[in-house]
């Protein structure tokens, strides 16, 4: 049986032979979209069921940071249920730990077992078809390239596909949600350096990697981003970089620091933006938004190179806006008029999530959401 994988090497080299589909007035990208059902997937901005935590902080990874991780965790957990219905996902010793932070309210718990609380990387990808079917994609959760122990988390995705009913949809690429960022009208932003990686997806030219992610999330353009390998554990998810904040409009993440290494990427990244288009050929309106210069001193950020203070990590959810706040006032405030203006019709809340900063993620990174069909 060929697989997915043949397939799209198949349309890869008919692509270069040109005029093999010439005579049909087809693409490749066509051809491939023909052969698929039409899932895509939506934006963040659209309604949701419910979202996801996974409430799995252990001191094997987190150390003495373990019950601060959780505290945040909870604080995040018990803002979103503010607003729409929340699952959280938590080992069977610490139901009650995970109830105690995260609260009762509009909030409902699944036991499974779990690796850490990576929920945008370890979940499903939810994508629908417009009439009415959910289906989930599994992206083959690998720890971002074996960095990190995983077996329980790779597991995590066809269980929630079982337990909302979606059709499972496994891909034969291996990558994380927060490396997804779509319009939900047929343009993705992706970072080269995490997606086109060896401690991922060994042997795929970038062609075969792009045509896979159109097919699974139904897009027709990918914007790539280089981003910037080995520098952090996801090696430069897009979710840090670049968001969509509706289609044709970008917010992106600018390091001023001069002394970052995100100062020159995020240059390179910005330089790219602004002389895109998207899928219908519009020019993308940029955003941009600094890390803060001065966050707040304390034991999670002090001679913490993995400290990741940054407000592009935010969650869009019903009605609200759920984002990070580091200390700085003036950076802070800056964000907060920012994303309250880009997003008219939500609440900005922002939260102190420096212990899950220390270990390098943000909101969006330990947050997930169903869309509602």
């Amino acid at each position: 049986m060929s697989t997915r994988r043949e397939f799209i090497k198949q349309v890869s080299v008919l692509a270069g032979m040109g005029a093999a589909f010439t005579g049909l007035g087809l693409s490749p990208a066509a051809v491939l979209a023909a052969s698929a059902e039409r899932w895509y997937m939506p934006d963040e901005g659209d309604k949701h069921e419910q979202a996801f935590i996974a409430f799995g902080a252990q001191d094997a990874v987190w150390e003495d940071f373990t019950p601060d991780v959780q505290a945040a965790l909870g604080r995040i957990a018990r803002a979103i249920a503010d607003y729409e219905p929340l699952t959280v996902f938590c080992r069977k010793s610490e139901r009650d730990l995970a109830e105690a932070h995260c609260g009762s309210a509009n909030v409902t718990y699944v036991i499974t077992e779990l690796d850490d609380i990576w929920m945008r990387d370890i979940g499903a990808n939810f994508v629908v078809d417009g009439k009415g079917g959910l289906g989930a994609v599994d992206f083959n959760f690998n720890g971002w390239g074996n960095k990190q122990r995983h077996g329980k988390d790779a597991r995590l995705a066809a269980l929630i596909a079982r337990n909302e009913q979606a059709s499972y949809l496994r891909s034969e690429l291996v990558g994380e949600g927060g490396g997804i960022e779509v319009d939900g009208h047929g343009t993705g932003i992706m970072t080269e350096s995490s997606w086109i990686n060896a401690n991922r997806n060994p042997d795929w030219t970038k062609a075969e990697v792009e045509e896979e992610l159109k097919f699974r999330l139904g897009l027709r353009k990918i914007i790539w981003l280089p981003g910037i390998k080995g520098k952090d554990i996801t090696d430069a998810h897009v979710d840090f970089y670049a968001r969509f904040v509706k289609p044709g409009v970008v917010i992106a993440n600018l390091d001023t620091d001069p002394r970052s290494y995100d100062n020159k990427v995020t240059k390179a990244h910005l330089e790219i933006l602004r002389n895109a288009t998207d899928a219908d050929g519009r020019k993308l309106q940029v955003h941009t938004v600094s890390p803060p210069l001065k966050p707040r001193k304390s034991k999670f950020s002090q001679g913490n190179d993995d400290f990741a203070a940054g407000y592009i990590n935010y969650f869009v959810i019903n009605g609200a806006i759920i984002a990070p706040q580091f200390g700085d006032k003036e950076a802070d405030r800056k964000a907060f008029d920012l994303l309250s203006r880009l997003y008219p019709d939500r609440e900005v809340v922002q939260l102190n999530i420096d212990a899950i900063a220390a270990g390098g993620g943000g909101i969006h990174c330990v947050t997930s959401h169903q869309p509602r069909v």
